[in-house]
């Protein structure tokens, strides 16, 4: 039968039959192509074989459920799995389908690409070639006008009649025949569209399934690479799709005029004294390359991390087109607010009250009474060696700021710190007592602070006292009080009995009513140091008396060498307060090290502020004492170390509770010894005894002092170890005397020589086993055989020794007395003559101390 009947061919079930396959190639191409099917042999299984389930159906699958389809000898279990091979294949043809369909859309997209680049490069060569067009026109009508004149000379020259006429030209024929001739030769100048279109061919490399050109440097692979590309490795690195994207980016912002050149910035550049190469790259907004390399080109070799000076740096700005603005170091302090508070923001503030006067006169015992306290009696010994801060109410509600200090003769720099902080100076003189020492000491300061005094005679109820003779006295130091005639409040108080203690108060009250002292609380603190002190737990404390401004917690300030920010603020009476005013005492805790007492504490802003300020400061202080020592000649520098020599040294290492203290004990030391010792403190610092104190003092051979303060355990220890003596004192009384003491065991006895006695040698004796022996006539007070003796010729002192001998006829005797006769000999000398004089002295060491 025919195929035309509609039944099928005749012949073996398993014949291969036609079909066609259509194949998919890259870029786009796809191809059909003929193949031959064959039809699988289908086994049936033997009647009764049990079927087999898909995975995760319930019913016997299609095929297994049907016996008669299935080929035979095939488990169910196999035929499931053929099944889901079956299904991941045809799964992989649909990701396969979505995949080539991806491809599809970005070789669409790159040819897309391909084209704008090819139409931007085939408009740039049409406006390059029609420049060079009208570039050759340009150059023939020139070269034709130049014919044309010389031409015409020509026939100006020639004589009329010569040879034959010459024929008539017209003249734009002749223009358009030099043109031809011009435009003939013009390949020099620009190709011809024969040459482009050779070049053109020459360039393309390849062509896509639309027939578009394609240049070398846009043939990028597409689609999967295949063995035999990777093998044969043609075209090497090409372009991505990143790359070319860029680039056309860039030609559309090009066209558009975007990637315009910004004009320079220019800017203004703080150049300190010294400046890092790094740094001032930053401020400049340069490379830091960039820099090195100009600095190399005025030939100076340096790195991003050296420093140069301002003068280089102002060189290198203006070479950048900056401006260069310079500054100095101390420029830093500027942010420290220091305007001038007008009238309207001023408001009335409490006195600040200073105590002062000589030791045991009372003060500390006068501030009790008013305070209601019992201070004096927890100061060791009795006396005050700190300056206490302490606020108080009076009965009418007004708040007084008491400054307490020491009366001591080594706490000068204390009441000399407490005069400058102060507003009003209270002298206290007992009157049972006379001025004293310090008494004068604290009215100089009061003077040079320039701040009102009122004198207070203390001990009134006492039966020796005599406050008219205090009035007196005071008088020889230019102090009149009112009963005088004079202008300064005297008050007699008893700080036992409270006896005029409300007195006192109401002139202190008088006084701060006419200095009418105001401060603006509403401003950034500002401060002075009135104590510091290294605490055990809380860490460095200062003791702050607020001067202007509120200091709250949390404020960023700077304190001398010093910066921190405010953890907590501990009134007097020892509670947390939030906030302190103006003449508020209050300690600060949260600094990074331990101020010096009298240092000025001010708010800033920032952290970066604080402590580029202290940086500036701890550089500072470090550049004096190096100044200081580099200014000493080598003359200077000889002269000290021959000093030293002579002078013996007792060195010790002071720690102390407080600041102040270990300052007051300092200049206590400077002031024991005199030219031949003298005590050097190595150092001194607030704080408890530590270990590296102990190897200090070891390495130095010196003790350590400690004043109210203790040595922890490994200090202990290794004082044990090192053999380093440790004193403890509470007392500076008692400090003093045992270094004075000490001191005094480095100087040399005193050696006084007493004279006893004159001899005259009559003659010289020569006795074997002892040598010489002079027959001597004792002429003035005794001779005795213990003293020393001084053999003198012609009133020359010629030897100075010891007897050897001395001996009353052949019995040795101790002494022989004016008047008779006795023999000496020499301790290991010999020389001795007749009618020489033999001095006679004794020697007494009298053991000195220091005053």
């Amino acid at each position: 039968m025919n195929d035309t009947d509609g039944k099928k061919p005749l012949g073996l079930g398993g014949a291969a039959r036609p079909g066609q396959v259509k194949q998919s190639f890259s870029h786009g191409r796809t191809k059909s192509v003929v193949v031959e099917t064959k039809r699988k042999r289908v086994l049936v299984p033997k009647p009764g074989a049990p079927t087999a389930k898909p995975p995760g159906s319930g019913g016997p699958s299609q095929v297994s459920g049907d016996p008669s389809k299935r080929p035979a000898g095939i488990s169910d279990a196999e035929m499931d799995r053929r099944m889901a091979a079956l299904r991941a294949a045809k799964v992989r043809d649909v990701e396969d389908a979505a995949k080539r369909v991806v491809e599809e859309k970005v070789r669409e997209e790159e040819r897309a690409v391909r084209v704008a680049e090819a139409e931007a490069k085939a408009r740039e060569e049409r406006e390059h070639e029609e420049a060079l067009r009208l570039k050759a026109e340009e150059d023939a009508r020139h070269q034709r006008d130049a014919e044309t004149r010389e031409k015409k000379k020509e026939d100006v020259r020639k004589p009329a009649g010569s040879g034959k006429p010459e024929p008539i030209v017209d003249p734009a024929a002749a223009e358009a025949a030099a043109s031809r001739a011009e435009t003939k030769g013009v390949a020099s100048v620009g190709p011809r569209k024969t040459d482009r279109d050779r070049v053109d061919r020459s360039t393309t490399t390849d062509r896509d399934a639309r027939g578009k050109a394609k240049t070398a440097d846009d043939v990028r692979r597409t689609g999967k690479l295949s063995l035999s590309e990777a093998m044969n490795g043609e075209g090497g690195r090409q372009r991505s799709m990143a790359a070319m994207k860029r680039k056309q980016e860039k030609a559309r912002a090009k066209a558009m005029g975007i990637h315009a050149k910004p004009e320079k910035q220019v800017r203004d550049v703080q150049l300190p004294e010294t400046i890092v190469v790094s740094e001032l790259a930053n401020r400049m907004s340069e490379r830091a390359a960039d820099v090195v390399k100009s600095l190399m080109k005025m030939g100076m070799m340096v790195s991003i991390n050296e420093t140069i000076d301002a003068d280089t740096a102002e060189l290198v700005v203006e070479e950048f087109g900056h401006r260069s603005v310079r500054v100095s170091d101390a420029d830093v302090e500027h942010v420290i607010d220091t305007v001038v508070d007008s009238a309207e923001h001023l408001v009335p503030r409490p006195p600040v009250v200073t105590i002062m006067g000589h030791v045991d006169h009372g003060k500390t015992s006068i501030l009790d009474a008013i305070r209601h306290t019992t201070v004096a009696t927890g100061e060791a010994g009795g006396i005050t060696q700190h300056i206490g801060a302490y606020q108080v109410r009076t009965d009418t509600g007004a708040a007084l700021t008491f400054l307490d200090t020491p009366g001591h003769a080594a706490f000068t720099s204390m009441r000399a710190r407490g005069a400058q902080v102060t507003d009003i100076v209270v002298l206290v003189v007992a009157a049972d007592d006379q001025v004293m020492p310090q008494t004068i000491e604290a009215i100089n300061h009061a003077k040079a602070a320039k701040v009102p005094m009122i004198v207070a005679i203390n001990k009134i109820d006492k039966y020796e006292a005599n406050a008219q003779k205090v009035r007196t006295d005071l008088l020889q130091h230019s102090v009149v009080v009112e009963e005088m005639s004079g202008d300064v409040l005297d008050v007699e108080v008893s700080a036992k009995t409270g006896q005029g203690l409300d007195k006192l108060l109401e002139a202190i009250a008088l006084q701060a009513e006419i200095l009418d002292l105001r401060a603006n609380p509403d401003r950034a603190a500002q401060g002075a140091v009135i104590e510091a002190k290294l605490d055990i737990g809380r860490g460095p404390v200062a003791t702050v008396l607020v001067q202007n401004g509120t200091l709250r917690a949390g404020d960023i300030f700077v304190v001398g060498e010093q910066w921190g920010k405010v953890r907590a603020l501990i009134n007097d009476k020892g509670e947390r307060v939030e906030a302190a005013g103006p003449s508020v005492p209050v300690e600060v805790l949260g600094l990074n090290g331990t101020p010096q007492a009298g240092d000025v504490l001010n708010v800033v802003e920032t952290e970066a502020q604080a402590r580029e300020i202290a940086d500036y400061r701890i550089k500072l202080a470090r550049d004096k004492r190096a100044a200081a020592g580099a200014a000493t000649t080598l003359e200077q520098l000889m002269a000290k170390a021959k000093a030293d020599k002579s002078v013996a040294e007792l060195p010790i290492l002071v720690k102390a509770d407080v600041q102040g203290s270990a300052e007051a004990i300092a200049q206590a030391m400077e002031k024991i010894g005199n030219d031949e010792v003298r005590v050097r403190v190595l150092h001194s610092g607030v704080g408890a005894i530590t270990e590296s104190d102990i190897g200090l003092a070891e390495a130095s051979g010196a003790p350590v002092i400690g004043f109210n303060v203790r040595a922890n355990a490994p200090a202990r220890a290794a004082a044990n170890q090192k053999g380093v003596e440790i004193r403890y004192y509470s007392i500076i009384y008692d400090l003093v005397d045992d270094i004075k003491a000490a001191a005094s065991g480095l100087l040399k006895n005193e050696v006084r020589e007493t004279f006893i006695g004159y001899a005259t040698i009559k003659e010289v004796f020569k006795v074997s086993g002892v040598g010489k022996v002079a027959g001597c006539l004792v002429t003035e007070g005794v001779a005795q055989r213990a003293a020393g003796v001084r053999l003198l010729r012609d009133d020359v002192v010629i030897h100075e020794g010891t007897l050897k001998t001395l001996k009353r006829f052949k019995d040795e005797v101790k002494e022989v007395i004016s008047g008779q006769e006795c023999g000496m000999a020499f301790e290991n000398y010999d020389d001795i003559r007749k009618d020489d004089v033999i001095e006679i002295f004794t020697r007494e060491e009298i053991v000195r101390k220091l005053d």
